[in-house]
């Protein structure tokens, strides 16, 4: 070819940088773009039920391939999608939204068209975008489109952060060269400031040599911006004791011997929280330091010597570096902080408490049981998805099994994220390992939100578990406020019915209620092969939920009341 179509363009651009299913849902100002993606090789229209799902699904599928697409329809479809990339802006996921939007001819005529306010104002809802995107693009120009895209396609892989990009409709069948696709897009970073990075390596070996009890905690910017190798090696050349947050859950081996726990503030385990508050040295790699991320702020260092690594700044005890990138440092870090902790002498690190299998197989099932059990069910390579409620806080009992990674929504925390994140995950993992299970924990009444996209699952025949906990209602709204109020009960489904209701042929559908039941199933040798989609309803006791979440339940009342 010697041209291209700028539609087609940018499906070739994302296919090179390993974006090979696009997310959003149909409408007639992106409808001619669409036709150009079924031109490209290896390329797939997930067809999503509704952009808010869509959106979710891009963000899912962005925690594991690094970057996704999502592309919506003027107005009303991309206003749609807005809550979910509003989550992406604020957890660090990088999606680019692309808009279908009237064409240059339709903008300079002032048409009163469908979609838009009535006042001729085009660029009213890329406006309303801007605040929830690294950067945007408004393409007024055919000849510098291509390179917009590229821009946005690079904003968005590198700041892991959502980028917008409207692309009138008349211009996705204009041709502009092929050979512009020959030079691939640059992803790589731009180094730091040499003088900037050299004081921050050496203020941070300075206060390792001086350091007894050093520790290492990784938060959620570790994974979201790639840096668990760089963390995990941490951890093997200092031997220093390291532990997560909830939004860093999986960023660290878990079986490592180094490795203590989920540090949240005053919901710790006594011994967890004794070991990190006692540090005389924090290693911070990657910190959200959100409310639900730290036990309502309830962090109590008794240290101030506090290094914070983060993807576009340095915080040194109360000096900070910006633009001194997290990934340079500890690549530089690695290769000279074992000289500096040589004299470190290993002390203990906390353990989990060995299970408990003697529980008679009749007991009904409670979440601190579950959880904790949990383990022995997942596998290495998991993906493991929880949604907002008891799932994200129980889940911090689990230990994972190496390159385990964990999806929650800890910061933006929206009931739903997770049934459509389910979508988007389960479409990366097939195309990264088919045999790599995807399992998702979401409440029966979070459920209720997204659950369509189990349409979009089984019409491409994805394998995921989907594990509904039924406790009969939003528990964790009824343990922050309103514990018998009417507004938090939801209307019971029928769990079972809902994959024979979108289609599913080949499924296996399982409700448990007992210890027994949750064992048999579990050890079951077929049942942990992902060969088909799973729907498992777990029965639980209303307002049954982890301890953590009822401490979390009062201390967020107290917040609010206080407020």
């Amino acid at each position: 070819m010697s041209t291209i179509t700028l539609g087609r363009y940018l499906f070739e651009r994302l296919h090179q940088v390993h974006v090979d299913t696009v997310f959003g849902v149909p409408g007639d100002f992106n409808l001619v773009l669409l036709d150009k993606l079924y031109e490209v090789d290896g390329m797939r229209w997930a067809g999503d039920t509704n952009e808010l799902n869509a959106a979710y699904a891009a963000d899912g599928y962005a925690r594991i391939k690094g970057m996704s697409c999502v592309i919506t329809t003027f107005g009303v479809g991309e206003l749609s999608a807005l809550n979910g990339i509003a989550g992406a802006y604020a957890e660090h996921v990088g999606i680019l939204h692309v808009v279908g939007i009237p064409s240059t001819v339709s903008q300079a005529k002032g048409l009163l068209l469908h979609h838009t306010l009535g006042d001729a104002d085009f660029d009213v809802f890329h406006r309303m975008s801007t605040n929830i995107s690294k950067t945007t693009s408004m393409l007024t120009d055919i000849a510098s489109a291509p390179s917009e895209i590229d821009r946005c396609i690079r904003a968005t892989y590198i700041s892991k952060r959502p980028v917008y990009i409207g692309i009138p409709a008349n211009y996705f069948d204009v041709e502009i060269s092929a050979d512009l696709l020959k030079t691939p897009i640059d992803l790589t970073m731009k180094p730091n400031h040499k003088e900037a990075e050299d004081e921050v390596i050496n203020e941070i070996l300075s206060m390792v040599k001086a350091s007894k009890n050093p520790i290492i905690i990784a938060d959620g910017c570790a994974s979201r911006h790639n840096v668990e190798t760089e963390t995990r090696q941490l951890v093997d050349i200092t031997q220093f004791p390291a532990f997560s947050t909830p939004l860093g859950k999986g960023t660290i081996d878990e079986t490592h011997p180094r490795y203590g726990g989920i540090y949240v503030g005053s919901l710790s385990t006594p011994d967890i929280k004794n070991a990190v508050e006692s540090a005389d040295l924090i290693l911070s790699i990657g910190a959200l330091l959100s409310d639900y991320n730290t036990g309502s702020f309830s962090y109590s260092y008794n240290t101030k010597n506090i290094v914070e690594f983060h993807s576009d700044h340095m915080k040194i005890r109360n000096a900070t570096f910006p633009g001194v990138q997290m990934n340079f440092v500890l690549q530089r870090l690695l290769k000279v902080i074992g000289a500096a902790s040589k004299g470190y002498k290993p002390i203990a690190v906390p353990k989990p408490l060995p299970l408990d299998n003697s529980i008679a197989a009749s007991t009904p099932l409670k979440q601190e049981w579950l959880w904790r059990h949990l383990s022995s069910f997942l596998q290495e390579g998991d993906i493991v998805i929880t949604e907002t409620g008891t799932s994200s806080f129980g889940i911090n009992s689990t230990t994972f099994p190496a390159n385990t990674v964990g999806i929650n929504q800890v910061l933006w925390g929206s009931i739903g994220y997770a049934g459509g994140a389910i979508s988007g995950a389960s479409f990366a993992a097939e195309e990264v390992d088919p045999t790599k299970r995807v399992i998702l924990f979401i409440g029966d009444g979070s459920l209720q939100l997204t659950v369509q996209e189990i349409s979009t699952i089984v019409r491409w025949g994805l394998k995921p578990y989907i594990f509904v906990l039924n406790n009969n209602g939003y528990t964790i709204e009824k343990l922050i406020h309103g514990l018998h109020a009417e507004y938090n009960e939801v209307q019971p489904w029928d769990h079972l019915a809902i994959l024979p209701t979108f289609g599913a042929k080949d499924y296996e559908t399982h409700r448990v209620a007992t210890v027994g039941e949750w064992n048999n199933l579990t050890t079951n040798k077929s049942f942990q092969k992902n060969t088909k989609i799973r729907m498992i309803e777990v029965m639980l006791p209303t307002l049954d939920a982890p301890a953590s979440l009822i401490a979390q339940g009062k201390l967020s009342e107290d917040m609010n009341a206080a407020m």
